[in-house]
């Protein structure tokens, strides 16, 4: 008999873990290898609250059987991450469309690898998530860069630009965030459409990272590249993972989802030559009770980011320009607008660091347009975020 849950309210998330000495990146990497007293830690994208309780429950049980073989959950968690997918998003796939992989950064690599050949260009959107930067030329293709440009606060692709670097590169994939980190866009249906017209006008094969596809705020709709028609779903591969959207990023679960079986073998068989077959016993069970009962859980941690999000906004509107906000549509990462402070990118670092004691990730490292800009994660409770901003209040306020 399948457990039923209590349904969990607010308090759930406003409760303070420790995360120190358990390994944490977040908490026991320190920037640059420097200690810094008292420091908040508000920079890598995994979250300070607990998994769905079925998530836990899940893992006890594992654990409890004390057999960890080869496993694989067959359709059951092929049904559980098709049905999500359509459920919330309209995604029609099917299961038989999978492919499994411990993470997104290694999905698109497993793409670019089987999809483009050595020397081939690679088009990405900067400011952007800064492995794509690194990964295409660490697998031997050609870095394509089209900049995303700032239109009254809101970020848009210059598609003028992003034309033309494909042409003049002879670009063969396209590397799209969706929702985008750093700068939380969610893309509109124009905007995907007039994304694919060109790269199929041009013959560009799209690699979608949709990992933060769950995290979209109040009059923003979260659309797949893929479901576009069958003709972009044809030259699509979807990347997406239960670890953005559960907090699961140390279990190593990701799924690429390719409709097109031919682009589906190419993709499969890198992932065997890297020597990987399937998802460990951990990750498949807490993925699978992720899917089949984290949804209310979610729901309210939505609510909870979007509570957040005001928070956020209210405390910078109190810096008289000083740190602005880039209106989030998607993500619980956000973009802070940090050139008023006038302070060069080390500057910057500096002044979060030493000044205002917290550790956010610095704007340069996602491309050229991000300097001058800060990215802070404010997935925490409550307590946690207004201790940072009541820091990063003061310290704006003696500058």
């Amino acid at each position: 008999m399948t457990k039923r849950y209590e349904k969990i309210d607010k308090s759930f998330f406003d409760e303070v873990h420790d995360r120190t000495g358990t390994g944490a990146i977040k908490y026991d990497v320190t920037p640059g290898g420097v200690s810094y007293p008292d420091m908040l830690p508000l920079w890598v994208a995994d979250m300070d609250f607990k998994a769905p309780p079925a998530v836990t429950d899940a893992l006890v049980s594992c654990a409890r059987h004390g057999i960890f073989g080869y496993t694989d959950l067959g359709e059951e968690y092929g049904r559980a991450v098709t049905d999500w997918f359509y459920r919330r998003m309209g995604l029609r796939a099917d299961p038989s469309w999978i492919v499994k992989a411990p993470g997104v950064v290694f999905s698109m690599c497993m793409a670019i690898r089987a999809l483009c050949a050595p020397g081939d260009a690679v088009l990405i959107c900067q400011p952007v998530y800064h492995p794509f930067a690194k990964i295409i030329p660490a697998n031997g293709r050609r870095l394509a860069v089209t900049e995303l440009v700032m239109k009254n606060g809101r970020y848009e692709i210059d598609f003028g630009d992003f034309e033309d670097k494909i042409k003049r590169n002879n670009v063969k994939l396209f590397l799209l965030c969706s929702p985008h980190n750093p700068v939380s866009r969610v893309w509109t249906r124009a905007e995907l459409e007039k994304m694919a017209e060109i790269c199929r006008r041009h013959g560009v094969l799209v690699v979608s990272d949709e990992i933060h596809s769950d995290f979209v705020y109040e009059g923003h709709t979260h659309i797949p590249f893929a479901s576009l028609s069958s003709e972009v779903s044809d030259m699509t591969v979807t990347c997406t993972a239960p670890s953005k959207t559960f907090n699961l990023a140390g279990l190593q679960a990701a799924n690429m989802l390719i409709e097109n079986k031919t682009l589906r073998e190419r993709v499969r068989r890198e992932c065997l030559s890297a020597g990987y077959g399937g998802h460990n016993v951990a990750a498949a069970c807490a993925s699978l009770a992720a899917y089949k009962h984290g949804e209310q859980w979610l729901e309210v941690l939505l609510s909870y980011l979007s509570d957040n999000v005001g928070l956020l906004s209210e405390a910078l509107d109190a810096t008289n320009g000083k740190v602005t906000l880039i209106r989030p549509e998607g993500t619980y990462l956000m973009w802070l607008d940090c050139r008023a402070l006038s302070m060069t990118d080390e500057e910057l670092d500096a002044f979060f660091l030493k000044s205002a004691g917290l550790y956010l990730n610095s704007g340069y490292i996602f491309g050229r347009g991000g300097s001058g800009f800060m990215r802070m994660n404010i997935a925490c409770p409550k307590e946690t975020l207004d201790a940072a901003l009541g820091r990063l209040s003061r310290a704006v306020s003696k500058l």
